[in-house]
């Protein structure tokens, strides 16, 4: 039933020329032409509609697997070939064109799908806007009912706007999570709040929910890194799967032009992937999204886009890094 919304990906296919560099769209593959278990499913979630702020991101996922194809997948700086990391593409879920809901509802029963046939399998979604992490972790809560999930999440906003007054928008999904007893407040951790963008009212209802709050100034005086691992062993102590979730908007707006709530004071793009290879590092963390970025908004070299690639990639060899 599920599995019906999952369309596939739309790219030119490339194989490989002998004793010429392999790169990402020579390596990744498509899900329905594997016979083994992947060690890695990637979907995107291509909505935006369910965005406050004007945004394109529902094209992200397209336009991440069109900047693949100038990544390599030998990483020079941790000597890793990725390559024997298998990594499956599911493709995109099938969004209807203006029913929000609807869409939500199948971005959640294809998660559910995935995890559910592919149990020992990390999943990657692309977004998409915020509100698809909602989505994906109450699929991955139907799919194990008796586990519990904490959330690693890396962000400029608490996203604790409330659902009943904006609908299940972008600003929203870890109140959704909360309010809908998916996930405890005790068991999210966000690294990255800076600055003067959450309002006082939503710091309160962390507060009341017992959401860990770790400024970006904070983590810099301590080390970015080990606040990670410190964020990451105090999770894994206390639940069964991790789910990171990656705004793009964590970044500082010099670096990241292409999101919809672009802003000042937030991470550098080194420090991100820094951070994302750590992230990947750990057997805790069984999924992971990147949400939040707009192409239409990014410059003609696409930095943003390409920020977004090499981040992720940095995840992948920290899950290669884990298994040696």
């Amino acid at each position: 039933m599920s599995k019906h919304w999952l369309q596939e990906p739309e790219w030119s296919w490339n194989h490989p020329v002998e004793n010429q560099p392999t790169f990402v769209h020579h390596w990744v593959q498509q899900l329905k032409n594997i016979k083994q278990t992947p060690d890695m499913i990637l979907y995107g979630a291509p909505i935006s509609r369910s965005s406050i702020s004007v945004s394109g991101a529902s094209l992200y996922p397209s336009e991440f697997r069109r900047a693949w194809k100038g990544f390599a997948t030998y990483n020079l700086d941790e000597n890793v070939d990725l390559t024997d990391y298998l990594i499956a593409d599911a493709g995109d879920v099938a969004m209807h064109m203006t029913d929000i809901p609807l869409s939500h509802q199948r971005i959640q029963d294809a998660t559910t799908y995935l995890a559910k046939h592919y149990s020992s399998t990390t999943t990657c979604m692309i977004g998409g806007d915020h509100s698809t992490t909602a989505c994906a972790v109450r699929g991955l809560k139907e799919a194990f009912l008796n586990e519990t999930i904490g959330i690693l999440q890396l962000d400029t906003h608490l996203d604790v706007r409330d659902p009943k007054e904006l609908g299940p928008a972008n600003g929203t999904p870890i109140r959704q999570l909360i309010d809908g007893n998916v996930v405890k407040g005790e068991n999210i951790i966000n690294i990255g709040l800076h600055g003067y963008f959450n309002a006082k009212p939503l710091i309160d209802y962390a507060n009341l929910h017992n959401i860990q709050m770790v400024t970006l100034n904070q983590a810099r005086k301590r080390g970015l890194i080990n606040i990670l691992q410190e964020a990451l062993e105090q999770l894994s102590a206390k639940v069964d799967r991790i789910y990171v979730t990656v705004d793009m908007d964590v970044l500082d707006i010099s670096v990241a032009p292409g999101v919809p709530a672009s802003t000042p004071g937030g991470m550098t793009s080194v420090e991100l992937f820094d951070s994302l290879l750590e992230i990947g590092k750990h057997p805790s963390v069984q999924h992971v999204d990147f949400v939040c970025l707009d192409p239409s908004k990014d410059s003609v070299v696409a930095e943003t886009v390409k920020t977004g690639v090499y981040a992720w990639l940095q995840f992948v060899t920290g899950r290669v890094l884990q298994l040696k």
